[in-house]
């Protein structure tokens, strides 16, 4: 992967104008490009496969088709999406089948324009990016499914890919919640090295998104470790 080139394209999805129109402006005007905007989930869809962006900023209630259909369809499509779900709801189901569906962020809509900002940078580097206390939740539930008994996995196992022992270290600390700059700082290497681990790592388990190396990652207690 090369490094981002220009800035950070993003779309924006909400089916009401005026937030929509805030949104992307406030966007707009900290030097990210808006390629496009949707106000319902077909035209989500139809636009996001046109326009190419690297983040989606996406609302989970739309006309049309609901914003988790959205998502699975559009990150089933292009695995190196990012979607950042941008929503009034923080219940948890809502969040959980975000996360689900390929969602590799969550805020709610009273985060500050700078909380926003902040997220959809992060995102676009695959840091994943929740309001607080959701963090926890999702953790949480990755830890009951790992929990949940399991029989083929054991068989598995001895088919899982060699990691170096870099790769498990960036694996590790991925687990426990570190942002890529802290695992830089940690390891004393660069942001760009620690990308790099990850999406290696990511490539020899055949995983999509870092949510779903949390969960790979905590079925095999690396986050105790």
């Amino acid at each position: 992967m090369s490094e981002q080139r220009g800035p950070i394209r993003v779309m924006v999805v909400d089916d009401h104008p005026m937030w929509r129109d805030a949104v992307a402006r406030d966007l707009a005007e900290s030097g990210f490009d808006v390629v496009a905007t949707a106000g319902d989930g077909e035209q989500a869809v139809r636009r996001a496969k046109a326009a190419a962006p690297d983040v989606l900023v996406l609302d989970l209630n739309l006309p049309q088709m609901p914003g988790v259909q959205v998502c699975k369809e559009l990150v089933g499509a292009n695995p190196a999406l990012r979607v950042l779900v941008l929503s009034a709801s923080g219940e948890h189901a809502d969040v959980l089948e975000a996360v689900k569906s390929g969602a590799t962020g969550y805020l709610l809509k009273s985060a500050s324009t700078e909380e926003l900002l902040d997220a959809v940078r992060r995102t676009a580097v695959g840091d994943p990016v929740f309001t607080p206390g959701l963090a926890g939740l999702v953790l949480g539930e990755y830890r009951r499914l790992a929990s949940d008994p399991a029989p083929a996995t054991d068989g598995d196992r001895p088919k899982a890919p060699q990691l170096t022992d870099r790769e498990t270290e960036v694996l590790r600390l991925v687990a426990k919640g570190l942002s890529y700059k802290q695992i830089a700082e940690r390891l004393v290497i660069s942001h760009r090295t620690v990308q790099n681990h990850v999406q290696n790592t990511l490539g020899k388990l055949q995983l999509h998104n870092r949510v779903e190396l949390v969960r790979y990652a905590i079925e095999r207690g690396l986050d105790d470790a």
